[in-house]
């Protein structure tokens, strides 16, 4: 396939009868999945072949088309899953069968990524090969802890250093006790945990003032981030205190004094926090983005998935209609999308739907019916069918009303009932379904299975279905957290019920932004 390169040519070269493919050397950046570039993301989404490490966010993952193969290579400090040697030849492999393979990697591929030898490997084997660039540990690291690395006042100068080197050392080789004299340069440094206290001693030895502002930054840019921060002669017992480990920044420089002051990303109000959300994929990347600017850190748990299931036969006979009828009533923002989609394959202009009425639940699919200019005459506080069918009822203009109700294959009759019993005229059109996903092989999921959370948060009924029906493929580990459960309103409330899950917080008023506030408001208990 061709991988989208933007306005450049990705290039390919013949190779006997076949075609060679191309490798994208790709950094995925610290972890915060809004510091993805563009071009990564654009390059994932078209990969035939995704080979990824493991500080990469597994929500990246997720980006894959279906078909993509995905090769786990994860390297965590003295655990080498795959040899480095293997994965360049995985790397090759891949690429002369003509493939477009994507190697992601943590932060940047070039800053201590080992980027530069695997670029060299596919220049030695004529394969295509490109660098993209990605944000950096130590940069993000300083960014979110508030730590500068350069300041006008007291830093001219940042230096980034592994305190890890080549494993088949046996000893660190960098002359630490050199960098210690330098004057207004503030030090990064890599994978030093493993030799914090060596460190930080060798740097005093060769003339740094013992009480140098250092400070450690673990997991950099997520919702677990920790931070410490002390002097180069007490880091390492204050990191010992608080259990810091990898993967993390080592900072020693005047700058770090500005840490207290600008550290503001530790202070948004659910940092710290672990937050599973289980909508669909669509779906879930509103209520992502609304918690991550909180500072949580969002597990995507897509335990439903939603799509077009048109009945085309009613479809047909609707459309032929649309001026006969009055209303035509939502209960989803995927039935207003799905229903355009439909409309304007047959028409190009918004007024044949004539002078039909617009009614539906919750803001969310009133936005989606926004989108056309249509103004929603209908909408009850309560996000139920039956509030809704209350509410048209409240408007006197069911008698013999015809009224078309968008549906899936999980909708209740509730409300067609009640529109029926108010006089009204009926017909169903049904344009999607609502399957179950099966998250047994989701690395999220595992990661959920694994850590718990601080919370899970449920916006539908068939979303706590799922959750039910997979709950033995999401069990916790013993040592996992409990998480809180919350539900956006009453119908999904009372199916956790009948279900035997406690509903520990839910809105008064159904809604995204309500549920955060009581997410928020339970939290802080």
């Amino acid at each position: 396939m061709s991988a989208p390169t933007g306005n450049r040519t990705a290039t390919t070269v013949a190779a006997g009868d076949s075609t060679t493919g191309i490798v994208y050397l790709v950094g995925a950046g610290p972890g915060d999945l809004g510091l993805v570039t563009f071009r990564a993301r654009e390059l994932i989404a078209a990969a035939d072949v995704l080979v990824y490490d493991y500080l990469v966010h597994p929500e990246l993952v997720k980006w894959c088309r279906p078909e993509c193969r995905i090769i786990y290579v994860g390297k965590k400090a003295g655990f080498h899953s795959v040899p480095q040697e293997q994965i360049e030849e995985i790397l090759v492999e891949h690429a002369r069968a003509g493939r477009h393979v994507v190697r992601l990697k943590g932060g940047d591929p070039f800053v201590f990524g080992r980027g530069g030898e695997e670029a060299r490997t596919l220049a030695r084997n004529g394969i295509p090969f490109e660098i993209v660039p990605g944000v950096t540990a130590a940069l993000a690291a300083g960014a979110y802890a508030g730590i500068p690395l350069t300041h006008r006042n007291t830093n001219s100068a940042a230096l980034l250093l592994t305190g890890h080197e080549d494993p088949t050392k046996g000893e660190l080789l960098l002359d630490w006790r050199s960098y210690g004299s330098l004057k207004n340069t503030t030090l990064a440094i890599y994978m030093g945990m493993g030799h914090l206290r060596h460190i930080m001693q060798e740097l005093v030895a060769g003339g740094l003032a013992p009480d140098t502002p250092a400070a450690v930054v673990q997991w950099a840019s997520l919702g677990r981030q920790r931070s410490v921060a002390a002097t180069a002669a007490t880091l390492a017992d204050r990191v010992e205190e608080a259990g810091l480990s990898s993967p993390a920044i080592i900072f020693v420089g005047e700058t770090v004094r500005q840490h207290e002051a600008i550290d503001w990303f530790e202070k948004l109000p659910l940092f710290g926090r672990r937050i599973a959300i289980t909508r669909t994929r669509d779906q879930n990347s509103e209520l992502r983005e609304k918690l991550e600017l909180l500072g949580a850190e969002v597990l995507e748990l897509p335990l439903i998935t939603v799509s077009k299931d048109v009945d085309k036969h009613s479809l047909v006979e609707i459309l032929a209609e649309l001026g006969h009828y009055d209303w035509i009533v939502f209960t989803s923002a995927n039935g207003v999308r799905f229903f355009f989609e439909e409309f304007f394959k047959g028409f190009d202009d918004i007024r044949a739907l004539g002078l039909l009425r617009f009614a539906c639940i919750g803001k969310a699919t009133a936005r989606e019916i926004e989108k056309h200019h249509i103004k929603v005459e209908c909408m009850p506080d309560s996000a139920t069918g039956e509030s809704l069918a209350d509410a048209l009822v409240e408007t006197g203009s069911l008698d013999s009303a015809k009224v078309i109700v968008v549906t899936g294959n999980l909708n209740r009759d509730a409300l067609v009932k009640k529109l029926e019993a108010a006089s009204a005229i009926v017909d169903r059109l049904p344009l999607y379904k609502t399957e179950r996903t099966d998250l047994t092989d989701d690395p999220v999921a595992d990661d959920f299975r694994q850590r718990g959370a601080d919370a899970i948060l449920f916006a539908s009924s068939s979303a706590v279905q799922s959750f039910v029906k997979q709950s033995a493929s999401l069990q916790l580990a013993p040592d996992a957290q409990r998480p809180l459960a919350g539900s956006i309103g009453e119908l999904t409330s009372q199916t956790m019920r009948e279900a035997g899950i406690a509903v520990d917080f839910s809105p008064a008023k159904p809604s995204l932004d309500a549920l955060i506030e009581v997410l928020r408001e339970r939290l802080a208990r």
